[in-house]
């Protein structure tokens, strides 16, 4: 870690919170409420990939820009309803910047609904994609993740929960259904794995399974991690930018459940073995963030409140003492 470095996390109904670490040691938390509502929902941080000052975050409060590292916020015109202080007709719970063009921006909401921006957050426009927007007793789909395909410039994939998979192969502007033999249509997470010959491998995170895709989506393969891991409920995933091999993936009995593991793989989801956690898990492993400076440093939070920080590629952990109420999302910045 770097000998300065904040981790962002984002809450429900306690707002968005800055941790300071000094080598490598937590020092203090601050609540950033600058122009955000000091006790929204934030469910989704996303941070520009090379200018780190400028942050955005997802609420039930609409979508706020941060470019000054998180002192001040604004509110963007994103079409998701009135905006801060009072709340919205959509919440946020996914961000996502191109792989390709930084100045594209994505956005999923609860119901389920997909936003982009083509000039950096200024302007937003919903994507005519076909998403369900009810389901059964949860009421109400949700985009959880986003990913921008790092291979192909055009390519953004989407999962839903409890609607499946959407792929678009021209930034959005048309959809496709993908899901052929997929354990589960809740979706999660996605991650894009690609080995050292080029060969790429897609998971899925579902409510019941991992799932493995070897021909690009197109059929879906359940991994039988109810035999590997302690609970066959998968939820956020996070690989190291230095070897994409490397994989971490939340697990847990439940949302939010009452218990929780940390799964890693080294051989690009060959093989799993659970983290030595310093601290039983209150809860399902819910999300991950990878420092952009020092990518062997990782922290995994559970749904709970409890966030753990790995310095060594997630050999070692430590838990912080810190402790939130419910966490959605975390970030370093």
């Amino acid at each position: 870690m770097s000998n300065q470095s904040r981790l962002f996390v984002g809450t429900v109904g306690e707002g968005l919170w800055s941790l300071a670490f000094e080598n490598a040691e937590n020092k203090n938390a601050a609540r950033l409420s600058n122009g955000l509502f000091i006790e929204a929902d934030v469910r989704a941080i996303q941070v520009h990939p090379t200018i780190p000052d400028r942050v955005f975050v997802g609420t039930n409060c609409g979508l706020f820009r941060s470019v000054d590292a998180g002192s001040t916020w604004e509110l963007l015109p994103a079409g998701f309803g009135t905006g801060w202080p009072g709340t919205t007709d959509l919440t946020v719970w996914s961000l996502a910047i191109s792989a390709h063009n930084p100045n594209q921006l994505f956005a999923g909401t609860c119901p389920s609904g997909i936003y982009r921006s083509t000039d950096g957050g200024d302007t937003w426009a919903r994507l005519n994609a076909p998403l369900a927007l009810e389901c059964g007793h949860i009421l109400y789909p949700r985009v959880t993740c986003i990913v921008p395909d790092p291979t192909e410039s055009g390519t953004i994939w989407v999962g839903v929960e409890i609607d499946g998979i959407r792929r678009s192969r021209d930034f959005g502007e048309t959809w496709e259904t993908l899901g052929t033999g997929l354990s589960s249509l809740d979706i999660h997470a996605i991650k894009i794995i690609l080995d050292g010959a080029g060969k790429k491998r897609i998971l899925a995170a579902t409510n019941n399974d991992l799932n493995l895709s070897e021909d690009n989506g197109a059929t879906w393969t359940p991994c039988g991690v109810k035999s590997l891991f302690p609970w066959a409920y998968c939820r956020g995933m996070a690989q190291l930018p230095t070897d994409p091999l490397v994989l971490f993936v939340g697990n847990g009995n439940g949302p939010p459940g009452s218990s929780g593991a940390l799964q890693i793989s080294r051989d690009g989801g060959g093989t799993w073995m659970q983290a030595k956690l310093p601290h039983v898990p209150n809860s399902t492993v819910w999300t991950f963030a990878v420092s952009p400076n020092t990518p062997n440093t990782i922290a995994a939070a559970t749904v709970s409140g409890y966030i753990y920080v790995s310095e060594d590629a997630g050999l070692t952990w430590s838990k912080l003492d810190r402790e939130f109420g419910e966490i959605r999302a975390i970030a370093w910045v």
